[in-house]
């Protein structure tokens, strides 16, 4: 493709050079150029592009972008405010627009992403549909599983991504929508027939430095989507509908006046039943994962799937068949008399609801195990150890992934809300320790709940990530002959 049409969609400040230059593909990463690629510099938290641009075109680079001007290096030179951006249009240029061959679904919100692209889908595949998923336990084209790096991927393997589901004949792609996507360009050349927020809750503040910058990115989802489904219960909803661009808005809700309207809420340990109001009619909706938050996520998926053009009836209907996501409130059997569930929760939020839906159906106490992750944000290490506290029986404070920090400095942060919160806890900082006394000291009807890791099958440290499945840890530890 010539240069000169990769660059007919973005801003650009200034070109040095030639732009009837013939280019192989993009990179932006000089480890990766090939002869003839289009090198984007882009100025990382870590390092600058830009120091590497004379690599890239020592191994062909055919031009370069950037955000100063590099044309000294002999080669055409593109200057532009926003290289990441430029990442991002040239990428979907290159590709030609593939997410233009089906219909895209966005989902954004702190909590319940993943669970709710996953309900679409099957919903979707129920109706014979192909159906493409991008997400943060992995990336799907039918059944066809790719593992992902980033819930997002970065706006050049997201082209890539979804040219291989066009060319595999998708009808839907449905992808969960990061706050850092959105802040950081990923998705910024992509149209969304169908974008949808769950809620807002504090998480990624190491990122964001504030909620309202947090909220913010967030609402750049509904300037690029054609069709918007807010939760109208969520505190970040007035904001969102003020900031959307969409062509409609659909709102969906428990408590407020919306589109789609919950009510007669039933909650026990096979799921949640309600009626659903949508523009005249009622439908009785059952999903069997329990859990009031189940409740939310039926109705995004359900928001989502009416915006798309999906007849009620037949979303409704798939919804009763739909089942739950690894690692969300996931049953580990055991063998046991008593219960354990894993769970990603790693918010505030997420760790209340999950505790609060355990409680709805636990006949004894319930034993959580939790720890807060290293280099993300340090402030709601408290607020997650006084929920653990006060509303588990008892607690085992842990690792999660420590990372670069030192895993007791993080118990430490953590344990100040533990104490506020004033229930029975232990310190184990070996997770694999942890869930082992866990188990040991269970008793009859007990549920154990490991929470934190969820889907993650490895535990990041500071010089190395281990293998760690909290599913093999569990059977491991109760089929030793010690009878753990």
């Amino acid at each position: 493709m010539n240069l000169s049409e990769l660059l007919k969609e973005i801003e650009i400040k200034q070109v040095l050079g030639s732009v009837q230059v013939g280019i192989t593909g993009i990179a932006f990463d000089s480890r990766a150029v090939k002869p003839g690629n289009l090198f984007v510099c882009i100025s990382g938290f870590q390092t600058d592009g830009h120091r590497f641009a004379p690599d890239a075109i020592e191994k062909g680079a055919a031009a370069i972008i950037a955000e100063q001007d590099l044309h000294e290096l002999g080669v055409t030179c593109i200057i532009v405010e926003n290289t990441r951006r430029a990442l991002a249009q040239v990428s979907a240029a290159f590709y030609q627009h593939p997410d233009r061959r089906f219909c895209l679904i966005g989902i954004t919100g702190t909590n319940g992403k993943t669970t709710t692209t996953y309900l679409v889908k099957s919903v979707l595949e129920a109706m014979g549909k192909k159906v493409g998923l991008i997400g943060t336990n992995q990336n799907m084209i039918g059944t066809e599983i790719i593992p992902s790096k980033h819930t997002t991927p970065d706006s050049l393997e997201l082209m890539r991504l979804f040219t291989r589901m066009a060319d595999k004949g998708v009808d839907y792609v449905v992808m969960e929508v990061s706050s850092h996507s959105l802040a950081l360009d990923r998705v910024t050349a992509c149209t969304f027939d169908v974008g949808a927020f769950t809620n807002i809750t504090q998480d990624h503040l190491d990122f964001h430095k504030t909620m309202e910058e947090y909220l913010a990115a967030k609402a750049i989802l509904f300037q690029i989507s054609k069709v918007g489904a807010v939760n109208a219960d969520d505190k970040g909803a007035e904001y969102l509908m003020q900031h959307a661009s969409c062509e409609k808005m659909l709102t969906y809700g428990i408590d407020a006046d919306c589109d789609l309207k919950a009510s007669e809420v039933e909650l026990n340990e096979n799921g949640v039943f309600f009626t659903l109001t949508y523009e005249g009619k009622t439908y009785p909706v059952e999903l069997g994962i329990p859990g009031k938050f189940s409740v939310y996520n039926a109705m995004t998926a359900l928001s989502c799937l009416a915006a798309a053009g999906i007849p009620m009836d037949q979303a409704v209907a798939g919804l009763k068949v739909a089942r739950g996501v690894k690692g969300r409130i996931e049953v580990v059997e055991t063998g046991r008399d008593f219960g354990v569930i894993i769970d990603y929760a790693h918010t505030p939020d997420g760790l209340k609801n999950v505790i609060q839906t355990i409680r709805g159906f636990a006949k004894r106490r319930i034993i959580t195990v939790f720890g807060c992750g290293g280099d993300r944000d340090k402030t709601k290490r408290p607020k997650m150890g006084k929920i653990a506290s006060e509303m588990s029986d008892f607690s085992v404070l842990t690792s999660d992934n420590p990372r670069t920090e030192d895993p007791e400095a993080i118990i430490e942060d953590v344990l100040v809300g533990v104490k506020e919160g004033g229930g029975n806890y232990i310190v184990i900082p070996n997770r694999f320790e942890a869930i082992e006394y866990a188990l040991d000291h269970a008793e009859k009807d007990d549920i154990i709940l490991l929470a934190g890791k969820g889907h993650e099958t490895y535990q990041i440290l500071a010089d190395r990530t281990i293998a760690f499945d909290e599913r093999e840890i569990v059977r491991k530890l109760l089929d030793a002959p010690s009878g753990n």
